[in-house]
């Protein structure tokens, strides 16, 4: 009944602490109804644009100049890029909170200033202006404007906005709310619009050009084959720099040379090889075969008597590429309680010895005794010592010590990362 209670409350409380990750956002002024509910969600929660101190997010509201640029920063991963030119605009002083974010925008050339030298932060974009900085900024490709001739309104489009248009519809990167048939280029850009251009741009970042993506955007979601059903994660992020393994993958890796338990202690170094390379399901190589990885042996429990078998603790610390590139790598065995100990094939055949052996001396004790006073009697006395030594043998094998942790050198073995990992790019092939 404790055990119960004790379970119960455990479950209560990570129950409790799952609700707020779990919990969606709380517009004071976005209904769950809302048509752009969904992607207004994404770019809050993913600190790309903000609501304020009272919840709202005020989805009606025209999009200024200047917070679009805050926002198209933040997504690209450019809002904290050093900033190495002057200001060149007459209408934005140092006093003005977006000040470096401005210039970022015009070091990178994503939002560009006016010829008269003024960029006008706070004046409002318009729907096709929008649409021509994510054009700018996304990889080449050749159109057909004749796409456009699907909407009722483009004869509306400005002719230097249809290369646009078409570009960015091709990539489904677009906004044609509340008719769907209609484009509107020239009204202004809503706070709701732009959350869902920026919420489709997020989702597509492998489209725009690398010299607009900062160095921890995640340009592509990839995945690892999960080595068993009791993984649960399996998403790796690609960046411009790295490919991240993310908290709670599970990889195979090897002994390097053979283990046992006896012959270590707490504090001892282990290491593991992988000897092929780990990889995505979608073809990146994470890590290169004939890598190696560090670890230490955390703590060793000696068998216990009724057969508990010995546990073996350790931790992998570190991965070191077959090019020398070495990187953090916080991982553990994926197994109950992180421990490894002999399975249970290992114990029945320790059993299975232990009967078999008995058995077989209690045979020759059978026999020994029949055949002295009458020679006779051997059979009897082998139906009787027979089972006699295996019973023992087989009750002496479930209360004795059970069996100390051996593994052959190239023995797999599961781990799980209990930290994201950063790897460097490996310039190799499957």
């Amino acid at each position: 009944m404790k055990k119960l209670l004790a379970g119960l409350m455990v479950f209560s409380i990570m129950s409790l602490n799952t609700i707020p990750a779990l919990a969606a956002v709380d517009f004071a002024d976005v209904n769950e109804g809302y048509w752009a509910r969904k992607e207004i969600e994404s770019v809050v929660e993913n600190n790309i644009m903000t609501v304020d101190s009272q919840n709202r997010f005020s989805p009606d509201k025209a999009m200024t100049r200047v917070d679009f640029v805050n926002a198209l920063l933040k997504l690209l991963s450019n809002d904290n890029l050093n900033v190495n030119i002057s200001n060149q605009f007459k209408d934005v002083s140092q006093s003005n909170p977006n000040y470096e974010n401005i210039l970022r925008s015009q070091q990178l050339g994503l939002v560009y200033g006016y010829p008269d030298k003024t960029f006008q932060p706070n004046k409002v974009m318009l729907r096709s202006e929008a649409q021509s900085v994510i054009s700018h900024i996304t990889k080449e490709k050749v159109t057909d404007t004749s796409s456009l001739s699907q909407f009722k309104d483009s004869a509306s489009i400005p002719s230097w906005a249809k290369h646009v248009y078409a570009k960015t519809i091709s990539y489904g990167v677009y906004v044609n709310y509340p008719d769907s048939r209609e484009l509107r280029p020239n009204n202004n850009l809503t706070r709701a619009e732009a959350a869902v251009l920026l919420a489709k741009l997020s989702e597509k970042l492998s489209l725009v050009k690398s010299e607009y993506v900062g160095p921890g955007a995640v340009i592509a979601v990839e995945h690892l084959p999960k080595v068993n059903r009791k993984v649960t994660n399996d998403v790796v992020n690609i960046t411009k720099t790295q490919n991240i393994i993310t908290k709670d993958n599970v990889i195979v890796v090897a002994f390097d040379e053979k283990f046992k338990q006896k012959l270590h202690q707490a504090g001892d170094a282990v290491y593991f090889v992988t000897p092929e390379n780990i990889a995505t399901v979608e073809g990146t190589v994470l890590i290169p075969a004939n890598s190696k990885f560090s670890g230490k042996v955390l703590n060793i429990q000696d068998p216990k008597w009724f057969n508990k078998n010995g546990r073996v603790y350790v931790q992998l610390e570190k991965v070191t590429f077959p090019s020398g590139q070495e990187y953090s790598f916080n991982a553990k065995p994926f197994y109950k309680e992180y421990a490894l100990k002999e399975g249970p094939w290992m114990t029945a055949g320790k059993v299975a010895l232990w009967t078999v052996g008995l058995g077989a001396v209690g045979t020759g004790a059978g026999v020994g005794f029949a055949f002295i006073p009458n020679p006779a009697e051997i059979g009897t006395g082998i139906a009787i010592g027979t089972p006699i030594g295996a019973g023992v043998g087989f009750v002496l094998g479930l209360v004795t010590p059970g069996l100390k942790y051996n593994a052959k050198k190239g023995e797999e073995i599961n781990v799980i990362l209990l930290d994201d990992a950063g790897m460097g790019k490996v310039q190799q092939s499957l």
